[in-house]
């Protein structure tokens, strides 16, 4: 295991390209979860509306790659990309409710029970096997999400149940782009570029119904030239979130990708912990510890079942 993980490494590090693709992934990951908090803790922005921005910007930004020639769209029906578009806003839009209604530390935590909960849905849904290696990884996961929502101190319940909404459908999200891009053979650009506009559709009938379009918190309200900008600077840097995650994953693996997450991991949530002052018991300490434990045993245990993979595959006469 070291040594693939200090070939893979080494062999990540020789490419230039590659590292800057990694510290744009990075720095915009971390930025639009602080930039996001900052506009909801300073600005009070309405969150389905700033989603809906968020989605316009990143169609557009598509519209722009593929004018340039970085991907070709390939024409879908739409009645195939319904479900999926809808689960698309709900992902956004609850996983945004959960940092708004958090802490920083919650809202990150929280995101981890994402692949247990795929892995549930994969194993009785679509008939997948694990193995129990795998399996055993979930324990610490949740155990450590538990002990730090146990022991925050800025607990709610409507957080955490837009927290648990919000991991619900993103991993069934997950589990549907991942069956998509199988089913319509297209790579995750042109699933996202047919996606986003329909989205954006479904949001745009919502937002009347659930925000104020006038007045105070309302989107034609009087908003200062600095929130409009920060929400706008925040719509650019999810596209761009996007876009990396995309060419990461197109360039190196899924799971050099996964590993890359946990640093992320770290680093968001200790600026949580500095920029927004929010407290941190020892117990709180312990379960983060734990989830990621659980999260590293995980992916060390998936990288060694596709490096075996791998051999079994090159070993076959």
């Amino acid at each position: 295991m070291s040594s693939a993980m200090a070939t893979r490494l080494s062999d990540l590090f020789g490419n230039s390209r590659i590292i800057a693709g990694l510290l744009v992934n990075l720095l915009s990951s971390i930025c639009i979860v602080f930039i996001n908090k900052w506009i909801y803790v300073h600005y009070g922005f309405p969150n389905m509306t700033m989603t809906l921005i968020h989605f316009v910007v990143t169609w557009l930004g598509l519209f722009m790659c593929q004018k340039m020639d970085i991907f070709s769209p390939k024409s879908l029906r739409p009645s195939k990309m319904i479900l999926l578009a809808l689960s698309f806003c709900g992902f956004v839009v609850f996983t945004n409710l959960s940092l708004q209604s958090n802490t920083i530390g919650t809202y990150q935590l929280a995101k981890t029970m994402t692949t247990p909960l795929i892995i549930v849905i994969q194993t009785m849904y679509y008939r997948k096997t694990f193995s129990t290696k795998i399996k055993l990884t979930l324990a610490p996961i949740t155990l450590g999400v538990i002990l730090n929502s146990y022991y925050d101190v800025k607990f709610n319940l409507l957080g955490m149940s837009f927290a648990t909404l919000g991991v619900f459908v993103t991993s069934l999200y997950q589990v549907w782009v991942g069956a998509k891009q199988h089913e319509l053979q297209v790579n995750s650009m042109q699933l996202l570029y047919y996606q986003a506009p329909m989205s954006s559709a479904f949001l745009l009938v919502l937002v009347p119904f659930f925000e104020p379009l006038t007045g105070e918190g309302g989107i034609f309200g009087p908003w200062s030239f600095q929130a409009l900008v920060m929400v706008l600077l925040s719509g650019v840097i999810a596209f761009l979130v996007n876009l990396s995650i995309y060419w990461i994953i197109g360039n190196t693996s899924p799971v050099t990708y996964n590993m890359f997450g946990h640093f992320k991991f770290c680093i968001t949530l200790l600026g949580g912990y500095v920029l927004f002052q929010d407290p941190l018991s020892l117990n709180q300490g312990l379960g983060i510890l734990c989830t990621l434990s659980g999260i590293l045993a995980y992916t060390h245990f998936k990288l060694a079942e596709q490096e075996e993979g791998k051999s079994r595959l090159t070993q076959r006469p």
